[in-house]
């Protein structure tokens, strides 16, 4: 299937602007495959002409694709390094940031309750983007199952989340108004700039390394001068300095 899939990475990239080139091959080789066969195809040319007929279709690939998985306060100890840096990242109570790759948004709504107890949230302007739809959609309803919200301080979920059902509880309209939900494909679309903070986790690791130094230059240069990266806990930059960067701490970098 090897030929079949060069021929859809093409193909895909056409229908969808999406370059599959950017990514490292094997893995995600492996994973449409197995989505590929999962659905009863073939070939790649007969999945990818079904897919662009079918929505629901075309937003299962693109979670494939996408690796979905996100948690409220994922990995602690990051969130608490980042609380030590907020006083002076967030100077006159005012901070902009932009949470990359979001997936269903419990990043960028981890944010928000993190600087919630630091600044009011109306001096926050947070973008947080994606390139799934479906992932986007979820993150905008802001509805999360009662265990997902179990690593949330219980004042701050008494505070920004009110109940749907017995199972579920929604992020409030005051905390989710604050955040742009927008559909952005970082490896082909311009970045905006300016900001006090990027978080980026838990995506590069999917990509070639060509791919990873071409956002890591555009990652620094969207930042405004002592702003920071934050990165996943298997994404070290190496050589930051290349970038502008310099670590501050373990995958916290700030733009010199």
């Amino acid at each position: 299937m090897a030929q079949d899939y060069s021929w859809f990475i093409e193909n895909f990239r056409r229908e969808t602007g999406i370059d599959l080139e950017k990514y490292k091959r094997p893995q995600m080789e492996r994973r449409l495959t197995a989505l590929c066969t999962k659905r009863g195809f073939q070939n790649f040319g007969e999945y990818l002409s079904a897919a662009t007929k079918n929505p629901s279709l075309m937003d299962e690939l693109l979670d494939r694709m996408t690796i979905n998985v996100s948690e409220f306060f994922r990995n602690k100890s990051r969130w608490d390094a980042l609380a030590e840096l907020i006083p002076t990242l967030a100077k006159n109570n005012r901070l902009r940031a932009w949470s990359a790759a979001c997936s269903t948004g419990q990043e960028p709504y981890t944010l928000m309750l993190l600087l919630s107890k630091f600044m009011p949230i109306s001096g926050v302007s947070l973008l947080a983007t994606d390139i799934d739809d479906r992932a986007l959609r979820v993150a905008r309803e802001g509805i999360y199952k009662e265990e997902e919200l179990l690593p949330i301080e219980q004042n701050l979920q008494t505070k920004f989340f009110r109940e749907v059902n017995s199972s579920q509880q929604q992020v409030s309209e005051e905390l989710r108004s604050r955040i742009e939900f927008k559909k952005h494909n970082l490896l082909e679309q311009p970045f905006e700039s300016d900001f006090d903070l990027i978080i980026c986790r838990n995506v590069l690791i999917y990509f070639t390394d060509p791919a990873k130094d071409i956002l890591y230059h555009k990652f620094a240069q969207a930042l405004r001068s002592g702003g920071v990266l934050f990165v996943g806990s298997t994404e070290q930059i190496f050589h930051a300095e290349t970038y502008r960067l310099k670590q501050i701490q373990p995958f916290f970098y700030q733009k010199m």
